[in-house]
């Protein structure tokens, strides 16, 4: 009976011993799979969710899951507080609708959340377990910086807009919520913080919040209420998140998954006047195109292939156009930018497929947009259209107004997308089939 006994106490051990072991193991080198039931409550209850959208059959994907795992192993160790830092994947072939949900246009993609929120950019660093740890590592540090004096603040960084709080103390309630709001846009401005005496000649009515343009301008005050995060938030968004973006060779891939046709101004460092003007003329004329077309600006030095892809060269800057991904469009007359219309119509021309069969045919009947010449008063039009005829072709029914004109001149094609190539490369990712701008 004692050997019996015996036998059945060991073999519990071992299943104790079997039990922790596993419940260790997920504890320190396990993923958390994720799926529409479980996903909100893990993306609310934890400051960073760092999540693999992966499909099975992606072999990009099968490299990547044991690196993962790894990196959830190093993290778990070094930040074993519970709310801090949990690692996820989501299996996208089962779990369409999580997947539909966050746009996941290649495996595997790495998207970042915070506070339940997802982050605009998503990893497209190395694939190491260190890197991705180290990744997660500057994530987690607080990037606001504390001012000691106010004289401070007249040297503030400048590659970046500034977001500035001036608070009674750091242990405050209001602290706390600039904090978070620091977390959520660090990508997009600096955060300082100023306290105490330091703090209190811009702090007479209370808790402050101020934005500094990057730009000499001047200053904005957030008029809200500090405890009303989603305002605070939106706020902070629109002062620091410009609506007419710089395109660098870091950031040019993920502008370009977005798979807006850029608006884009290619200028010389030194010209700030024609990047306010361009501004200014998004705004007035365009701003209600923001969700169907990139604004960007680009140093035209660093981005001269482009400009060559349109036949132009450093003494044509300023130069703007239009890169639908297919073709690249340049607009007309850069002098009349501001001139009420011209830019909207620039635009308008893109969506109805007018610069595309312009470029082909030549100015479409009693068109008041005549395309670009260049060279002087004998030189041809681009797309060769002075060659091309221009009586009104019969039209068909149904496609009244809108087929090419018939002629036994070869037309020539507009310079191909110079940012396409930019894109996600395909040695790294297993990018699903979408839809493209066809213009």
């Amino acid at each position: 009976m004692y050997q019996i006994v015996t036998q059945i106490c060991s073999k519990l051990a071992l299943c104790s011993f079997l039990l922790l072991s596993y419940i260790y193991k997920v504890s320190y080198s396990s993923t958390v799979q994720l799926n529409a039931n479980n996903i909100q409550d893990i993306l609310n209850h934890n400051e960073l969710v760092f999540v693999n959208f992966y499909a099975d059959w992606c072999r990009f994907s099968n490299i990547l899951a044991p690196i993962f795992d790894e990196t959830a192993q190093k993290v778990a160790e070094e930040f074993p507080q519970t709310g801090k830092v949990v690692l996820g994947k989501v299996d996208c072939d089962s779990e369409t609708t999580v997947s539909n949900q966050y746009h996941i246009t290649k495996y595997p993609t790495l998207k970042l959340f915070r506070d339940g929120q997802m982050m605009k950019k998503e990893y497209r660093g190395q694939r190491s377990a260190e890197s991705l740890a180290g990744y997660l590592r500057e994530q987690l540090k607080d990037n606001v910086k504390t001012v000691e004096s106010l004289d401070k603040l007249q040297d503030v960084e400048k590659e970046k807009n500034s977001v500035i709080g001036y608070f009674e103390k750091a242990d405050s309630a209001n602290y706390a919520i600039f904090q978070r709001l620091a977390r959520n846009l660090r990508d997009d401005c600096h955060f300082y913080a100023a306290f105490g005496d330091v703090a209190q000649p811009n702090r007479e009515d209370g808790d402050r919040i101020v934005f500094r343009p990057k730009i000499a301008g001047s200053e904005a005050v957030y008029t809200g209420e500090i405890p009303t995060y989603e305002t605070l938030q939106s706020w902070a968004s629109d002062k620091c998140v410009p609506l007419v973006r710089e395109i660098t060779f870091e950031n040019a891939e993920e502008l370009t998954e977005e798979g807006l046709p850029f608006l884009i101004l290619f200028h010389h460092p030194d010209d700030k006047e024609i990047v306010n003007k361009f501004t200014r003329s998004v705004i007035s004329q365009i701003l209600d195109e923001r969700s169907n077309v990139n604004f960007l600006m680009a140093d035209g030095l660093k981005f001269s292939h482009p400009l060559h892809h349109l036949g132009k060269t450093e003494k044509d800057l300023p130069v703007l156009a239009i890169d639908s991904f297919r073709h690249m469009y340049i607009y007309p007359t850069i002098e009349d930018i501001e001139q009420p219309g011209k830019l909207k119509q620039f635009v308008s021309d893109l969506h109805s497929g007018k610069l595309h069969r312009e470029f082909h045919h030549g100015p479409d009947p009693a068109s008041e947009n005549p395309p670009q010449v260049e060279g002087g008063d004998d030189a041809k039009p681009v797309g060769d259209a002075a060659d091309i005829p221009r009586e009104d072709p019969e039209p068909s029914p149904g496609d009244a107004g809108t087929q090419e004109v018939k002629t036994d001149a070869e037309p020539s094609d507009p310079p191909e997308s110079a940012f396409a190539k930019l894109a996600p490369s395909g040695n790294r990712y297993t990018i699903l089939d979408h839809p493209r701008d066809e213009l």
